[in-house]
């Protein structure tokens, strides 16, 4: 029963908003501003990502303004002088590959604690960004197309148990029918739970003993 396959080319922004490494302080941070990100990549030759500068790469300069660093702040204070991105950024940059599921980027923000990736191909280039919002617009999907796709990759699959229906509300999916063997009931759970919108899966089943 395979899983629903999205992957960050699907949701990501092509169109991406970068910076060099001799971008200057101000300039960095006019572009946030206008474009309402957290972070920008920074590039250099044709284009090849080598690091992100984000607003926590910019915030020492005004957090240890009047302040002096205490020693595990060195590091963090350091960029305090910085005045270009080659110097903000942090390197090397955390990045994903378009075919990457939108899990694997899940996984990749939530362990490196970053809110956007820049999304690079096998040579390193930019070709996008995905964030964390746009990891979400699955969840935008219509209850129907949640349905559809249900039903022609789960159920519609020669293993699947027969005798089962979906409906999906507000994300929820729920499956109903007639299940002989209720070991399938965890296998059914996780492959519906893997379409890309479902919000929760609902059971709503007999079951008969052999």
């Amino acid at each position: 029963m395979p899983a629903s396959p999205y992957t960050v080319s699907d949701v990501m922004t092509h169109t991406a908003i970068a910076v060099g490494r001799d971008a200057p302080y101000k300039q960095i941070v006019a572009l946030l501003d206008e474009w309402k990100v957290s972070a920008l990549p920074v590039l250099e030759g044709e284009g090849r990502v080598v690091g992100v500068v984000s607003e926590a790469d910019l915030l020492p300069k005004e957090e240890f303004r009047q302040v002096e660093p205490r020693p595990d702040e060195f590091g963090e204070a350091s960029k305090a002088a910085a005045l270009r991105a080659g110097e903000l950024m942090s390197s090397p940059a955390v990045t994903v590959h378009a075919d990457a599921t939108l899990a694997e980027a899940a996984r990749i923000m939530a362990k490196r604690r970053v809110k956007r990736l820049p999304v690079v191909n096998d040579l390193g280039m930019l070709e996008g960004v995905v964030s964390r919002s746009d990891l979400l617009k699955v969840f935008l999907r219509p209850d129907a197309e949640i349905e559809e796709d249900i039903r022609r990759s789960v159920l519609g699959e020669p293993a699947a148990p027969a005798g089962l229906d979906i409906s999906v509300r507000e994300g929820v999916a729920t499956v109903r029918g007639v299940l002989a063997d209720r070991s399938l009931v965890p296998l059914t759970v996780r492959a519906v739970r893997a379409v890309e919108g479902v919000v929760d899966v609902r059971m709503d089943l007999d079951a008969h003993e052999d």
